[in-house]
Order: structure tokens, then C-alpha cells, then sequence
């Protein structure tokens, strides 16, 4: 499955094949992700970014989460996705990260609106959030452009590397505030 953002970037279902290009972004960028992203300092290998796609493409259908690689003019940019759907209550979280030489041409809010469209018109989500560590600023201001509504913060919400836990905040977005 593909979603089109715009006639540059294009948002596509991750396959097994995408493995070799997330494990080159990542190795060649531990410092700048890995502020951010816990998972950076474990991926060792390819077959740690193909053990997550793994789990991504054979997980049952009611645990099922799409997730897509950015791809700007046909190149591996970054990943976004979502996790922890509840279908029963039709909420889902957005999450992302994209590589540096992408980041400032307004990508990821292209391709974090595109994929709210998704969610709330084929999905039939009434519920998004995205959750930031404070002090992201870049993060942050994705959903804060897009409408979020700040609802708080998770207090010592995710551990980062060097065993730092870090503030969380919650953004949220509904159908109704979207349409």
C-alpha cells in the first residue's frame, strides 16, 4: 500500500526489503537519532531492523499497526507509523522519526497530516495521539502545527539512552476537531 502526500513524498507500507536502508539511516546517524529514539543504541545489525519489520508485517490482525517508510523522490527518508491501535475505542498513537538531511522542508508534517487522513477517513479512528519528549522542540512542533491539543504529561514517560528517563507530552487530536 502506497499513500501520497504529495508529488515528492510518498508514504509506503514497510516491507522486508526496506531492512538494509533504515539500518544504513540509523548507523550513520547514532548521535542525531539516538538523542530522541531509544531504539538507535540496541540496532546493531540489519537483522534488528528486519526483526522489527517482522513484527510489524506478521502481527495478528486485531494487533495489526500499518506502518509506512517515507520515501522523498523514490529515497528512504524515515519511518512513521502507528502503534498501540485500540479498535474498540478507535484510538491510535502516531509515531516517527526522519533522517537529518530531511528534517526543515516540512516532510513530516506533510506526512503526519497524511496519515491523520488516513486514520480518520479509511480507518474510521476518532482518536490520534503523538507523544513527544520534552525538550524535542522539532518533534513537537509537528503536532502543534497540525492542531493537536497538548493534554499533559507523562512524567519520566520513556527511558532514553544512557538509562535518562525523560517528560513525555501528549497531544491529541479528534475526528471531529480534524474534519
Amino acid at each position: 500500500m502506497e499513500l501520497i502526500v504529495d508529488n515528492q513524498i510518498t508514504l509506503r507500507q514497510l516491507t522486508r526489503e526496506d531492512a538494509s536502508d533504515i539500518f544504513k539511516t540509523i548507523d550513520s546517524q547514532r548521535e542525531y537519532l539516538g538523542k530522541w529514539l531509544p531504539f538507535v543504541e540496541h540496532t546493531k545489525s540489519v537483522d534488528d531492523p528486519l526483526a522489527f519489520i517482522d513484527s510489524v508485517i506478521e502481527a495478528p490482525e486485531e494487533k495489526f499497526n500499518y506502518s509506512f517508510t517515507i520515501q522523498i523522490d523514490g529515497r528512504f527518508a524515515g519511518i512513521i507509523g502507528f502503534k498501540d491501535t485500540d479498535r474498540a475505542n478507535r484510538k491510535t498513537e502516531i509515531g516517527y522519526w526522519l533522517s537529518e538531511e530531511f528534517q526543515g522542508r516540512g516532510v513530516m508534517t506533510k506526512s503526519v497530516r497524511r496519515l491523520c487522513e488516513f486514520a480518520f477517513n479509511e480507518l474510521n479512528m476518532n482518536r490520534i495521539q503523538i507523544k513527544c519528549a520534552v525538550g524535542n522542540s522539532a518533534s513537537i512542533a509537528i503536532p502543534v502545527r497540525l492542531g493537536f491539543k497538548l493534554e499533559g504529561t507523562e512524567r519520566d514517560g520513556e527511558l532514553l539512552t544512557g538509562d535518562a528517563f525523560t517528560d513525555i507530552m501528549v497531544f491529541s487530536l479528534l475526528k471531529g476537531e480534524y474534519l
